[in-house]
């Protein structure tokens, strides 16, 4: 076990953790943040997908022992009131059926906006591409980016 200090959602953080634990269960078990889900444990679904720095990457296989002083964003730091342009956007296509990936999912999309403010279909989804949706809602998903690419955050 040590002590790794933490950046989440804007917050400094300290946890007693064995350095090999990944981040996905830091954040779910001992920080009490469980909006990012627990999908395939293999870094291919996408559904533990946070943000790094503003990049998004996989949580279920990143130990938070390579963290260092970079900041975690998850899907509960993304706004207070769930307020953010992509997460209204995905609520005016409604996307969320299940909704058991919809935190990576809107994880991944407000990376890619980031990143590229206005993106093509195919930008769009080569950086949707690893995030799965059993539900299929992957042209509502579409549709929601295009519609958030437009909003004023």
């Amino acid at each position: 076990m040590a002590v790794i200090n933490l950046n989440v959602n804007g917050k400094k953080q300290s946890v007693d953790v064995d350095p090999k634990t990944p981040v996905l269960w830091v954040l779910r078990e001992h920080l009490n943040l469980v909006g990012t889900k627990y999908g395939c444990g293999i870094a291919q679904c996408g559904a533990c997908t946070i943000h790094l720095d503003g990049v998004a990457v996989r949580s279920c296989q990143l130990p938070v022992s390579v963290i260092g002083e970079r900041a975690i964003t998850t899907i509960e730091g993304l706004s207070e009131n769930g307020d953010h342009p992509v997460q209204q956007a995905w609520l005016e296509h409604d996307v969320p059926q299940c909704g058991y990936c919809q935190a990576g999912q809107i994880m991944s999309a407000t990376a890619l906006l980031k990143q590229n403010p206005a993106p093509s279909d195919e930008q769009i989804e080569t950086a949707m591409n690893g995030n799965i949706c059993r539900c299929g809602t992957y042209v509502r998903i579409k549709a929601a980016i295009k519609t958030a690419a437009t909003a004023k955050s």
